[in-house]
């Protein structure tokens, strides 16, 4: 069975090992502005770990070649930032085959959706399965070339759907060995909101940012990051995300419950789950407010939700708050981007009973 990985970064590798180990032929991709890691891995003829997933394994290609990596493949994961999500569709498009099966690792809220879009094909165009996990399976840094530490690979609560649903207990089926826990969303706004990093790490750097400038990072994000009051902050976002969900009749578990069942966290509490929880030790601060945890989470996740939470009539002034600051912290009008909402991912011209069909 081959496996095509999008994406050379900490999540890309991760997914590239833990396939490759468990016997799959791998084909890894990046574009040719990131050689480092394909580089290494080329000469290395593969990926070590460390941690929780550990030994050698096996790397069948590794480059800038996306038709050696597409074409004939039985999986193909997309596996970077939100950002990432469109140019890896674009570049797949010419190659990319009836039937074959693409998954978004993570959606970060709509990843299936832009995937889909930005591969031409219409929202109810079944012809190849796209589906999207709402987070990575893993916790996982980079160590070197062609070498990752992995500190967790969930046990459990990992949601994937697919566009449309209807198929996403065939895909659940072609992951099941590698993932075994993973778990069938009842659509992609279910995984689009399900994904916590809009609640978790926009609170953290807000509320941390004399300290992240003045340090540079020289902190445990979450253990030294997160106190009650951040857990408080946290909390009334993931209310407000919850209150999303429910207007869309999709059921969104609250974060700590979620990072109990993942492993991540011992104690179901904000703030003190987190700072406390085992699968957030030593995570270094990043070392300016210039980060993914910013204009990803903010500036895709968080107004994603603000701006599904407006169309729906749900009151989102945490979440609004939140943006219009980093708006100011940042000097960037991410509402004015318009990353991540209803009309970009073009869901806006249909209702909630028209998406209940179509998704």
């Amino acid at each position: 069975m081959k496996i095509g990985v999008l994406g050379s970064g900490n999540g890309g590798c991760a997914v590239a090992f833990d396939y490759a180990k468990m016997g799959y032929d791998v084909f890894m991709f990046d574009f040719e502005q990131f050689p480092t890691q394909v580089n290494a891995i080329t000469k290395n003829k593969g990926i070590s770990a460390e941690g929780q997933l550990e030994g050698f394994a096996e790397i069948k290609y590794a480059g800038h070649d996306i038709e050696k990596v597409v074409s004939g493949a039985d999986i193909i994961f997309a596996v970077g930032p939100a950002y990432s999500t469109e140019p890896f569709g674009e570049a797949c498009k010419p190659y990319l085959k009836k039937g074959q099966v693409v998954i978004v690792c993570p959606g970060s809220c709509g990843g299936g959706i832009v995937f889909k879009n930005a591969i031409g094909l219409d929202i109810k165009d079944d012809s190849i399965i796209i589906a999207e996990t709402h987070t990575l399976p893993y916790a996982v840094r980079l160590r070197g070339p062609a070498k990752i530490h992995v500190s967790h690979k969930l046990t459990d609560g990992l949601f994937l759907a697919a566009l449309p649903s209807k198929y996403t207990n065939d895909v659940l089926a072609l992951t099941k060995d590698v993932y075994p826990y993973i778990i069938p969303a009842k659509n992609v706004l279910q995984t689009a909101l399900q994904n916590a990093n809009p609640v978790i790490h926009p609170a953290i750097s807000l509320l941390n940012a004399g300290l992240l400038e003045r340090t540079k990072g020289d902190f445990l994000f979450y253990e030294e990051g997160i106190t009650s009051v951040v857990g408080r902050v946290m909390e009334a976002v993931d209310k407000e995300r919850i209150a999303i969900g429910k207007k869309l009749g999709v059921e969104v578990v609250p974060d700590p419950v979620m990072g109990v069942r993942q492993g991540y966290m011992q104690e179901a509490i904000y703030g003190k789950g987190y700072s406390e929880g085992k699968g957030f030790k030593g995570s270094k601060a990043p070392s300016s407010l210039d980060n993914r945890y910013v204009h990803e989470d903010v500036g895709y996740g968080l107004l994603f939700m603000a701006e599904v939470g407006k169309s729906l009539g749900v009151e989102t002034k945490i979440i609004n708050a939140i943006i219009d600051i980093f708006v100011v912290v940042m000097d960037r009008d991410y509402r004015a981007e318009k990353k991540r909402t209803m009309q970009t991912l073009g869901l806006a011209k249909y209702s909630l009973e028209e998406l209940e069909q179509i998704l």
